[in-house]
């Protein structure tokens, strides 16, 4: 069995390491909002400060389309990089140059340097050739922390490791891998997945490969309406993605055919009016199977929500992705806030991922009590449904 190498795998000591870290954060008035990926590459940037090496960080922030942007710099993140780390950051204000060479070449062992937002330059995204190799020169190891950009095959994720003899995962990558792959691939049962969101497409290949190895599956989200329209219930104005629906039928009669129970919303919190933009509902009510007329689900009801406590409060092993309802609104979040406590309360191993499911569980104030909670979001789906992530790919193995 071959599994990804890791920074505790090889020597790096006194080595000039180009670790790829993910500081794709939130910035507001040149501040960070969120910290949690910046403290989620800190373990691995203090185990190589440990053993003397340069420490060279690259990432990416937003998208800036190839073009220098200072909405997207990288500077407030290397100020609250040296206040987590408390020692200095030397920020660089490029990524590549003889400028970047020249600097690198002055600074000692044991220091740490992040380069200028990657995509400032459209090679990075590209994965151009010569790019990839002026960033490899700058370090003699390459380190990959930033599993959230491993579905990317981008230079920093794919063509600076294939030009150097020594590429291996970080801490918060080795985790990733751990959790969403042998945790869901052999997990200690049941197993219950949580799935919701808005669009049966972003998951469809998720939920069938989930299938496969959960024994029970609880739908949420405006993708339920496409299952439930599937059953031959009404859904009034709720979202629907017609072309999808056979999917939807599919994915029920495989879950019968494999004995997994597939848990769909018994009751729903429609409005009359939603306003997305502005964040505002009409009048609300709960509406029992079938939806009339022109009213929205907005919502998990509170039949669904005790059905799907319920459903995990025995579990071993839960995966949640992906929120119940517009749990942006305040009047209609909480389903998903119930789950988001539910999923923390389960004397179970919880891998919490996808961005509003991470975001749900912070703002619950739960995040503590998660085993795993993902950084990756695209990246996790693609992962969980069984695809080779490049920048994964791109890593040393070992055998076991």
């Amino acid at each position: 069995m071959k599994v990804i190498q890791t920074v505790t795998d090889v020597n790096l000591a006194e080595r000039s390491v180009l670790l790829r870290v993910d500081f794709n954060v939130p910035l507001a008035d040149g501040k960070v909002m969120d910290a949690t990926r910046i403290r989620e590459a800190l373990p691995t940037i203090r185990h190589l400060l440990k053993r003397s090496a340069k420490v060279i960080l690259l990432s990416h922030l937003g998208r800036p389309g190839g073009q220098n942007n200072p909405k997207y710099s990288l500077r407030p993140v290397a100020r609250e990089l040296s206040r987590l780390l408390g020692r200095p950051v030397l920020f660089i204000e490029d990524c590549v140059g003889a400028d970047v060479r020249q600097k690198l070449e002055e600074l000692d062992e044991g220091s740490v340097i992040l380069l200028e937002n990657l995509r400032f330059h459209g090679e990075e995204e590209a994965n151009d050739p010569a790019f990839a190799a002026r960033l490899a020169s700058y370090g003699d190891a390459y380190v990959n922390d930033a599993f959230g950009t491993a579905h990317r095959a981008h230079a920093s994720t794919v063509g600076v490791p294939g030009l150097l003899p020594i590429k291996v995962a970080g801490f918060l990558m080795q985790k990733e891998l751990e959790f969403l792959g042998e945790k869901t691939a052999r997990p200690e049962r049941p197993f219950a997945v949580i799935l919701g969101g808005l669009k049966v497409s972003d998951k469809i290949g998720v939920i069938d490969a989930l299938l496969d190895r959960c024994d029970r599956m609880l739908i949420g989200g405006a993708m339920a309406f496409t299952f439930l329209k599937a059953q031959g219930l009404a859904v009034g104005k709720s979202p629907v993605e017609e072309s999808r629906i056979e999917d939807a039928a599919r994915a029920m009669a495989k879950a019968k055919a494999r004995g997994v129970e597939l848990l769909l919303p018994l009751d729903t919190l429609c409005t009359d009016r939603l306003n997305l933009e502005a964040g505002t509902v009409g009048e609300l009510c709960v509406r029992d199977g079938s939806i009339d007329g022109d009213w929205i689900g907005v919502d998990i009801g509170p039949r669904t929500i005790d059905r799907y406590a319920a459903a995990i409060a025995d579990v071993k092993t839960v995966l949640w992705n992906g929120p119940m309802g517009v749990f942006e609104v305040e009047s209609c979040a909480r389903g998903t806030f119930a789950i988001a406590g539910h999923v923390a309360d389960a004397a179970a191993t919880s891998i919490v991922g996808g961005g509003d499911s991470v975001r749900a569980i912070q703002q619950s104030g739960r995040a503590d009590d998660i085993t795993f909670i993902s950084t990756g979001g695209g990246a996790s789906l693609e992962f969980l449904e069984g695809k080779e992530l490049p920048g994964v790919a791109a890593l040393n193995s070992k055998e076991l």
